[in-house]
């Protein structure tokens, strides 16, 4: 009975509503916090992953052995491979294609990867206009590695000091 009367009373003053204004006028007369988004970023994890990035080694010449192992890997099956062995009896891959819709961002292609050629960057903020934009070729991703290599290795070297 008084368990009755109590939900009763609280109903009919709106008890639920004046705790929930309660909590908004707690943090009403707060100091308000924006971060201008282009010129500051929020800080991201070392393990955060972004953006795909081919790497190539000090002397210009790509990384990727074509030993399609960030292929078999990919539980989403957004990556796709060819390769063909050079004159020298090395193989590279031809066709190297990252399809960006597909990609879970899962890391599984870079822990797979046994000299470091396909990474996940920190870039988050990356955008897609037109269609076919989604699918990242050798050269798109050899091209980003280029542009971020410094970057990139810098990470690569906090991820190792991280674990």
């Amino acid at each position: 009975m008084l368990r009755r009367l109590t939900q009763y009373i609280k109903s009919f003053t709106l008890w639920d509503l004046l705790s929930g204004m309660r909590v908004t006028g707690k943090y009403f007369w707060k100091k308000k916090f924006t971060i201008q988004y282009p010129k500051e970023k929020t800080p991201t994890s070392p393990r955060f992953r972004g953006l795909h990035a081919l790497r190539r080694y000090p002397n210009g010449e790509e990384r990727c052995i074509a030993c399609k192992l960030c292929e078999a890997v990919c539980p989403a099956l957004a990556i796709t491979i060819e390769a063909e062995p050079r004159a020298d009896g090395s193989r590279r891959t031809t066709l190297y294609e990252i399809d960006l819709f597909k990609c879970i961002y899962c890391g599984f292609c870079e822990e797979a990867c046994p000299v470091d050629s396909i990474v996940l960057t920190n870039m988050a903020d990356y955008h897609i206009e037109n269609r076919g934009e989604n699918i990242l070729t050798k050269e798109k991703l050899l091209a980003i590695g280029d542009k971020y290599e410094v970057e990139i290795a810098k990470d690569r070297q906090v991820e190792k000091d991280y674990r």
